[in-house]
């Protein structure tokens, strides 16, 4: 099953919302029709959290567009119930770029409390916080207090929110970026700690954001220690070296029977010595559910890959196949294919380093 689907393409950048959202339009609905019985205001309550979610899409758009600044682009924007992720091919290098990135999210949020606020004052309809509630009262004043709150809200240092990326550039500028990845994860497990704590005697709702914080948290922390870990290690090392490949004018029965004979999912491309692509295992699943096995490799490869040479180091390796969402790449020295590197290839480098450390160290120890 599909669980997003495409709202359009804006500025670039494809914009999806999540099935799970169509959930939450419904217990709105259900809620104003409990309280008003009157499809008016249940239409009334569904515009105004679309109205909030298009303030959460401006927002991840400010992330976006200040992170094309610095050269790093973006590629989706998705809307769950619980907000907005812009998934960024990577974090800029630069704690001061990282730290704009991160503000430039809340700061579209001050801009539209501000216009709101500058509206309604000019036209005399600013009415005491005392006459509002989340389901009625001034709808324009309503928008204009959930964009304050997303500021707050997102400003709490709660790593992965946007204050504790704010805290994690801030700290990179006077520390190593592991230590201070680490720190702001620990401040954000420390703040998702305290909201599912307030959550059990409150908001259940809060439980789950405290759920997806502290999650949130280890993998960033996570993600910035094997960054440390593969720091310096050249691409030969980690990579792929007894594989198949195939050409592109065979069919895709050829791959299925080298599936079924090996472990290898994803089959470098050639044709006469060259590396003209690379044929996945999703791709070659649904041309196989679309078309058949007769069908040639040719049409269902992916190509116009980037380059990644055996010299080169596993980090930006890493970085290639996370911005080309190709999940295993083909690796060439002198411009002959040498090997294949995966990010599960890595991490299994990774983990027999870390093994003959252990032991080395045991072996010291003694």
């Amino acid at each position: 099953m599909k669980w997003q689907f495409k709202l359009g393409r804006f500025a670039g950048i494809d914009v999806f919302i999540h099935t799970t959202f169509l959930l939450l339009i419904g217990w709105v609905g259900y809620t104003y029709w409990l309280e008003h019985r009157d499809w008016f205001e249940v239409l009334k309550g569904i515009g105004f959290i679309l109205t909030l979610f298009l303030c959460v899409i401006l927002h991840e758009y400010g992330h976006a567009l200040t992170a094309r600044r610095y050269g790093v682009r973006t590629r989706d924007i998705t809307i769950y119930p619980i907000g907005g992720v812009a998934r960024l091919e990577r974090m800029p290098e630069k704690p001061i770029e990282e730290l704009w990135v991160a503000l430039m999210g809340p700061a579209v949020n001050v801009v539209i409390a501000l216009g709101l606020f500058a509206l309604l004052f000019l036209t005399g309809s600013l009415v005491p916080l005392t006459e509002l509630t989340v389901a009625s009262g001034s709808f324009l004043e309503r928008v204009m207090l959930i964009n304050v709150i997303l500021v707050l809200f997102n400003l709490l240092p709660a790593f992965p929110m946007d204050g504790g990326r704010v805290l994690r550039a801030i700290l990179a500028m006077n520390m190593e970026y592991v230590r201070a990845t680490q720190i702001a994860a620990n401040v954000g497990q420390g703040f998702a700690f305290l909201i599912g704590f307030i959550g059990l005697f409150g908001n259940p709702f809060l439980l789950f954001i405290a759920f997806f914080v502290w999650i949130g948290a280890s993998q960033e922390a996570s993600m910035a220690q094997m960054k440390n870990a593969i720091s310096g290690i050249p691409v030969g090392r980690a990579m792929l070296t007894e594989y198949h490949f195939l050409s592109p004018r065979d069919p895709l029965s050829r791959m299925s029977q080298l599936i079924l004979a090996g472990s290898q999912h994803d089959f470098p491309v050639i044709d006469e010595d060259r590396v003209v692509g690379v044929l996945t295992r999703d791709d070659f699943l649904s041309a196989l559910t679309e078309h058949g096995q007769n069908i040639a490799v040719s049409a269902v490869m992916k190509t116009s890959l980037p380059e990644v040479d055996s010299h080169d180091m596993v980090e930006s390796a890493l970085q290639r196949i996370q911005e080309s969402g190709v999940p295993a790449l083909p690796v060439t020295h002198g411009g002959q294919l040498v090997g294949i590197i995966t990010s599960e290839n890595i991490t299994e480098y990774l983990m027999i380093r870390s093994a003959l450390r252990s032991a080395a160290s045991g072996i010291n120890g003694i």
